[in-house]
């Protein structure tokens, strides 16, 4: 095994373990109306990523359902980063899943970019119905939203995830399949 291989076998299981708690900190960005429109839309997309219903890897999946949920919210934080490195008082919460995002890009190489992609259109798509302008625009929306994000993070459950050198094969080869 080598060092990237088991840096991703001991680091993900850590990031499901957080996944409810980091939609948590991310949910506080979007409700915060001084925090740079950048970063509260990569939160509001990435978050209503966690309610997608097709998402890149199906969440019953044993070991990888919600990895890649892991892996968005770390993404958007990326981004949202790179489009507003002056985040204020949220760079505490922004810069652990941006750091973290290095590990992805390392572990994924030519098909990071394509994951990147992916996260910017979430700032465009819709889950359950609402849009990231939806949730930004309308207050009534946007509590709805952060209500539902607070009941996913208490209710959420962090699955297993072996610590097996085929996790990491299956991972590529489903956002290899999965992933425009």
């Amino acid at each position: 095994m080598n060092d990237l291989d088991s840096q991703c076998l001991d680091r993900f299981p850590e990031w499901l373990q957080t996944l409810g708690e980091d939609a948590a900190r991310l949910a506080a960005v979007v409700d915060d109306a001084t925090a740079p429109e950048a970063v509260r839309r990569y939160a509001v997309g990435s978050l209503n990523y966690l309610f997608k219903s097709l998402d890149l890897i199906s969440d019953g999946i044993e070991d990888l359902g919600f990895i890649d949920d892991a892996f968005v919210l770390r993404v958007a934080a990326s981004l949202s980063l790179e489009a507003s490195p002056e985040a204020g008082a949220h760079t505490a919460t922004l810069a652990p899943l941006a750091e973290d995002a290095k590990l992805i890009r390392a572990l994924l190489d030519g098909i990071y970019p394509r994951l990147e992609a992916y996260v910017e259109r979430l700032q465009t798509g819709t889950a359950r119905g609402r849009s990231v302008n939806d949730i930004l625009s309308d207050e009534a929306i946007r509590r709805d939203f952060l209500n539902e994000v607070a009941g996913w993070a208490v209710s959420y459950e962090p699955p297993i995830f072996a610590r097996d050198e085929k996790n990491l094969v299956k991972l590529k080869s489903f956002l290899t399949a999965q992933l425009p």
